[in-house]
C-alpha cells in the first residue's frame, strides 16, 4: 500500500501542476489572439486551434487531478483525522476551483466571441 500511495500522490501533483500550467497559458493565447491584425486569417486560425486544443487537454488534466485527489482521500484516508487541517484548506480552495470553472466558462465564451468576430470580419471583406 505504501508504494502505490506514493505513485498516486506523485501523479496527483503532476496532474495538478500541468492543469494549472494550461490554465495560466490560456489567457496568454487570448491576448495574442486579440492583437492579431484583421487580415491575418492564418495566424488567427492557428491561435484559435491552439486555444481549443489547450482547453481540451487542460480539462482532461483537471478531471485526472480531481479523480486522483478523491482516490487519495477516499481510498488512502489522506486528510482524515481529528487534528488534520488539510480538509479545511481544501474546502476553502473549492471556492478557487469554482472560480476556475467560471473562468473556463468565460474562456469558452471568449473563444466563441473571437470566432464570431472573425466571421463578421470575413463577411465585411
Amino acid at each position: 500500500m505504501g508504494s502505490s500511495l506514493l505513485w498516486v500522490k506523485a501523479l496527483h501533483i503532476v496532474f495538478v501542476s500541468s492543469w494549472f500550467a494550461g490554465l495560466f497559458y490560456l489567457p496568454r493565447l487570448f491576448v495574442n489572439l486579440a492583437s492579431v491584425p484583421a487580415d491575418s486569417h492564418a495566424e488567427r486560425e492557428r491561435l484559435l486551434m491552439m486555444a481549443r486544443k489547450l482547453y481540451r487537454f487542460s480539462s482532461l488534466l483537471m478531471v485526472g487531478a480531481i479523480a486522483l485527489g478523491l482516490v487519495l482521500w477516499l481510498a488512502y484516508g489522506v486528510g482524515k483525522g481529528p487534528h488534520n487541517y488539510w480538509p479545511r484548506v481544501q474546502r476553502e480552495d473549492r471556492v478557487g476551483l469554482s472560480s476556475d470553472l467560471s473562468f473556463r466558462t468565460g474562456s469558452t465564451a471568449a473563444s466563441v466571441s473571437f470566432q464570431r468576430r472573425q466571421e463578421l470580419r470575413s463577411r465585411r471583406a
